[in-house]
């Protein structure tokens, strides 16, 4: 089984869906936690469970704050080097999606989809990338089929989910001589849906050394459906 009991890892969404899963397996794992989110109950309840997993309260915080907000940012980051003294892993999943087309998409929710679903990892990763490259950490973006391949009806979510696999190969060749840049896709499994669990087990294998050598890699963790493409 993967290792994380030395690692930092910050989680983004981790009040919900496959942020607050990534955290549980994490936890299971020995990783220690900054957990990020907008919902202060559910952050709380998600480290009760983590703590319920074998953490020890030192061992995992809530900080509470919008990924699209500099202070916010800011104060995630500095969370981190003050709890734990480094950062090991960055894991961007905070995200939203508002189902419309190109004739009904408003611009407020075409640029709240684009700040939250990619914006906010870009300057996350910013902030974050002094302390990943001193710990030779990892990174872990969680995107979508919808950004390789196009949906009908969600327009905004797919070029965000497009933009954030594209930032994360721009950012893994720029900083490839430093190896320490993984990647990890989630989306639907084809025949039926893919569970959180099994997405977190993917992330924690890429925030762990057994994926030392991959970098800027698209992992689709979909059955297959990507390359069938289905309707």
């Amino acid at each position: 089984m993967v290792n994380l009991s030395h690692k930092v890892a910050i989680i983004t969404g981790a009040s919900s869906g496959i942020g607050e899963g990534t955290a549980l397996h994490f936890a299971k794992l020995g990783c220690r936690l900054l957990l990020c989110g907008r919902n202060e109950g559910n952050l709380n309840m998600v480290k009760e469970k983590c703590e319920g997993l074998g953490l020890s309260k030192k061992e995992v915080y809530i900080s509470v704050g919008d990924v699209c907000k500099d202070d916010d940012r800011d104060s995630l980051v500095k969370c981190a080097i003050e709890r734990f003294g480094k950062i090991d892993v960055l894991v961007n999943s905070a995200g939203i999606l508002i189902g419309s087309g190109i004739e009904n998409q408003t611009l407020e929710d075409y640029d709240l989809q684009m700040d939250i679903n990619c914006r906010s990892a870009f300057c996350l990763i910013k902030l974050a990338l002094p302390h990943l490259v001193q710990s030779k950490g990892n990174i872990v973006n969680v995107s979508s089929v919808t950004g390789l391949r196009a949906f009908p009806g969600v327009v905004g979510y797919n070029v965000s989910k497009a933009a954030m696999d594209h930032l994360t190969r721009c950012v893994a060749l720029e900083v490839a001589s430093r190896g320490f840049l993984e990647h990890s896709k989630e989306t639907h499994a084809l025949g039926r849906p893919g569970t959180v669990e099994e997405v977190a087990k993917v992330i924690a294998f890429l925030a762990s050394d057994d994926a030392s050598f991959i970098t800027g890699a698209t992992l689709p963790v979909d059955g297959g459906r990507n390359i069938m493409c289905p309707r």
